[in-house]
């Protein structure tokens, strides 16, 4: 994996007017990922639960009550990509991949060699099918560690509309029945956003 991400900030903090975003680079090309609050502002009929969720994730306790995973799904119109990051709870993320690898151990953290686990896990539990049912190539960028969560950063090749396209999203429902995955997407002039979970593993966009 190359190492050219951007680190981002990490107690997850910005001083006040300060531009939430964050910057990812990778072979000289860059994307950027909406802040989590910016990005749902719009979205006023959702907000106690984001509000709630973005409290879970920045929680520094050491184990959680809750099971979310918050993505940020934005299409970038120069690369004609979706830029996609995910942010995990890092220790929910080991167990997921012990429980798929025999119980081994895992530890994640930056610059570790567990990139091609965790890209392996993501590949089969976040899929884009576009309108004729076929999976959209996904290129996995690289992972860092930020406070108790760990980002996953995604590409995937897009061109078209997203009309008949579908979802699946079920990270770590494998590992918690009360799993839920939020998904905010921007797609052009549209946002909206998306919860997955058992049930309801996936949504036509």
């Amino acid at each position: 994996m190359e190492s050219g991400i951007l680190k981002r900030g990490r107690k997850g903090r910005m001083e006040e007017g300060e531009e939430r975003n964050v910057l990812v680079r990778r072979s000289g090309r860059s994307f950027r990922f909406p802040d989590f609050l910016t990005f749902s502002s719009s979205l006023s009929s959702f907000l106690p639960f984001l509000l709630s969720s973005l409290f879970l994730l920045t929680s520094f306790k050491p184990k959680h009550d809750y099971h979310v995973s918050v993505t940020q799904m934005q299409y970038n119109v120069s690369s004609r990509s979706f830029e996609v990051s995910i942010r995990i709870f890092t220790d929910d993320l080991e167990k997921a991949l012990s429980e798929s690898h025999s119980r081994q151990r895992f530890v994640i953290k930056d610059n570790d060699q567990n990139d091609r686990f965790v890209e392996e896990y993501i590949r089969k539990s976040f899929v884009l099918t576009d309108s004729q049912k076929k999976n959209v190539p996904i290129k996995y960028v690289g992972k860092e560690q930020e406070a108790d969560a760990t980002w996953v950063y995604l590409e995937i090749p897009f061109q078209g509309a997203l009309n008949g396209c579908k979802l699946l999203n079920v990270t770590l429902m494998e590992v918690f029945d009360d799993q839920v995955n939020m998904t905010n997407l921007k797609f052009q002039s549209e946002k909206r956003t998306f919860l997955f979970k058992k049930g309801q593993t996936s949504h036509l966009l």
